[in-house]
């Protein structure tokens, strides 16, 4: 089973961000669903089943050894000339820490964790299969400013990617399990 681990924003958070992008919709991108969005932590890819036991009781204590913190989305960035996304803001540090103790919760409990690179928090937007001029939406997303939340639970998120070969369709996320923060 593919997974990650994330932060889900409550519902206020994410109409504040559809209201923002609403205007800039266009067929230059693929838009992710709003439904499926979320700020990752830590991706593990395929996961055997017999580690998800063992996976399962590692993030429910990395959870409840982390305090909740607050967070907001903010502003926009983007990976290369193909993915445009929402940046965060707040407790970036409790954020870190957190993803570093997911990561290394999946580590611990087997997954292969071969992608690591620096932690960037964000929340993706949009993508696109060919090259493409970002800058307008960064500079209409630049000034957006979401309202804070508090987190207060860690996600695992199943990942079903499309099958059907219809364009245009997007990933679906499932959350299997999710775990208060303690602290």
């Amino acid at each position: 089973m593919r997974l990650f681990a994330a932060v889900l924003p409550p519902p206020h958070a994410v109409e504040e961000l559809r209201r923002a992008t609403r205007p800039l919709r266009d067929d230059h991108l693929r838009w992710t669903a709003e439904a499926a969005w979320h700020v990752t932590l830590a991706f593990m890819g395929e996961v055997e089943d017999r580690l998800l036991p063992d996976l399962h009781a590692r993030l429910a204590r990395a959870a409840t050894r982390h305090a909740p913190f607050t967070l907001r989305l903010h502003g926009a960035g983007h990976f290369g000339h193909r993915a445009l996304w929402a940046g965060a803001a707040g407790d970036l540090d409790a954020l870190r820490m957190l993803a570093e103790r997911a990561d290394a919760a999946a580590r611990r409990a087997g997954v292969p964790m071969d992608r690591h690179r620096r932690y960037t928090p964000h929340l993706t937007l949009a993508r696109s299969r060919e090259d493409t001029d970002l800058a307008p939406y960064l500079t209409a997303l630049h000034p957006f400013e979401g309202t804070a939340w508090q987190v207060d639970e860690l996600s695992l998120v199943r990942s079903n990617l499309p099958v059907s070969g219809v364009p245009g369709e997007h990933p679906r996320y499932e959350v299997v399990a999710a775990w208060p923060l303690g602290g």
